[in-house]
This record gives C-alpha cells, structure tokens and sequence, in this order.
C-alpha cells in the first residue's frame, strides 16, 4: 500500500514538474537553432531522453503565446514536401529572457552546497 501511494505521489509531482519544464525544453530547442513543429518535438522527447513528450497542438499554442509576447518569431521556408513551413527562433528578447532564467533557476544546481545534497 504504501509502495502505490509513494508511486501515485511521484507521478503526480512529475506531471507537474514537466508541464512546469516545456517552456524551458521549447526555449532549449530554438536556441540550438531554427525549427519547426515537428523538430521542436523531437529535440524536446531526444534531449530529455523521452521524459518529456509534448503534443503539437500544445507546442502550437505555446509557439503562438511566445510570439505575442515577442520572445518568439517564425521565417516561412520550404519543407521536404508540400507547403512552406514555419521554422521558429528566438528573438534577442527570447534569447536573452532564457539566459538570465538559466542563470537565476538553472547554474544554482551546479553550485558545490546543492550538488552535495543531491548525492547523498
């Protein structure tokens, strides 16, 4: 019993986790460059060695959020077949947003105090 309690627990906290990171994952993929919906997706399941899964429709709609806010812009260019497709980029407020969020949220794991407590 309290195996499955502890395992419902932990998966909860999970989904909560990776909703919380898909921001930071979207981020993650356009600063390695131009790409569009479906590279999106793929770097984010590859790079987060498939912890993370995202549908395309909430990558759309995030995509469509951060360009509102002009973190994020599209070029239109031909894909490998049929219509022209939109390749997304970070935009230098998006590109600048996501460095000082990794300074603030991210580098702090890497300091000595909290890498020790994550090995114990």
């Amino acid at each position: 019993m309290t195996k499955d309690i502890l395992l419902d627990l932990l998966s909860s906290w999970e989904e909560t986790y990776k909703k919380g990171q898909l921001t930071l994952w979207i981020f993650l993929a356009l600063k390695d460059g131009q790409k569009y919906v479906d590279e999106i997706k793929e770097f984010i399941e590859t790079k987060s060695q498939n912890t993370i899964s995202c549908e395309e429709q909430s990558l759309y709609r995030n995509l469509r959020k951060y360009e509102h806010i002009d973190v994020v812009s599209f070029e239109n260019k031909k894909g490998n077949k049929g219509p022209d497709r939109k390749y997304y980029f970070l935009t230098k407020m998006g590109n600048e947003l996501l460095e000082i969020f990794i300074e603030r949220n991210i580098k702090l794991f890497f300091s000595n105090e909290i890498n020790n407590l994550l090995k114990k």
